[in-house]
């Protein structure tokens, strides 16, 4: 973290998205049992209730990623390892989040042994799962770039001397830290700009019922994912997870 953020500020930062997640983790439970109950029971359910349901669940994402990066903006270190993440959470980080292709797995085996998709949809589809792999390679390498900035003089400085405030080249640690933070800060919006719009796209290309199928597997995956974690970190005695997003 810079060594000039204010960490009073940092820390009220962290609380209060760690309440919004809080809130936001029952939210997705509720919405989870909805989309799990119109899967089962769609054929009583007219098309315009499974299209609404759908908006729903993806505004509840989408507040998600809006909170996410006020948060960001504010402390953007703390998103690559969040305190409110369970260790096993933390290993499916992918630049602060779930891995945009990961949604073809999940639609792989929601969709697809359930309904079967149209040529039409099965082209869309490739074409998509393409695109999206493109992009992800695109941010990979814009990450190991800010990485590797990390090792630059100005930075390497701060590191022997942190009470030193001007390097060679009279560049300062605060412009140096600050260029690199700006450029996570618009690395971390790419990323979730990408999932949010990946997941939209899939739902586009979907029937009503595909796409509750398709949003109820990965609302349910993450939801297990997280409850797994919690229960690994208490059984092991070791990561505590801050506040009280543990829910």
């Amino acid at each position: 973290m810079p060594y000039n953020i204010n960490n009073n500020s940092c820390g009220e930062n962290r609380i209060f998205f760690e309440t919004f997640f809080t809130g936001w983790l029952i939210r997705q439970k509720n919405y989870l049992d909805q989309l799990m109950s119109a899967g089962k029971n769609f054929q009583n359910i007219s098309e315009m209730e499974l299209r609404s349901l759908v908006f729903q669940i993806l505004t509840h994402y989408q507040q998600y990623y809006t909170a996410k990066v006020t948060a960001a903006r504010k402390d953007v270190f703390v998103m690559f390892a969040p305190p409110w993440f369970s260790s096993y959470e933390l290993t499916y980080l992918w630049i602060t989040g779930f891995k945009p292709s990961l949604a073809f797995k999940i639609l792989d085996k929601s969709v697809v042994n359930q309904d079967k998709l149209s040529d039409e949809q099965l082209e869309a589809l490739c074409r998509l799962r393409v695109q999206t792999k493109a992009a992800e390679r695109v941010l990979n390498n814009e990450m190991a770039r800010v990485q590797e900035s990390l090792a630059l003089p100005p930075l390497v400085a701060l590191r022997i001397n942190p009470a030193g405030r001007r390097v060679d080249g009279g560049e300062t640690v605060d412009a140096a830290m600050q260029t690199v933070t700006k450029e996570m800060e618009i690395l971390v919006e790419s990323a979730d700009f990408l999932r949010i719009t990946t997941a939209m796209k899939i739902v586009e290309i979907l029937s009503p019922v595909q796409s509750v199928r398709f949003l109820a597997a990965a609302t349910q995956l993450q939801v297990n994912i997280r409850m797994l974690g919690l229960q690994r970190d208490a059984e092991r005695g070791g990561r505590s997870i801050t506040g009280s997003a543990q829910e």
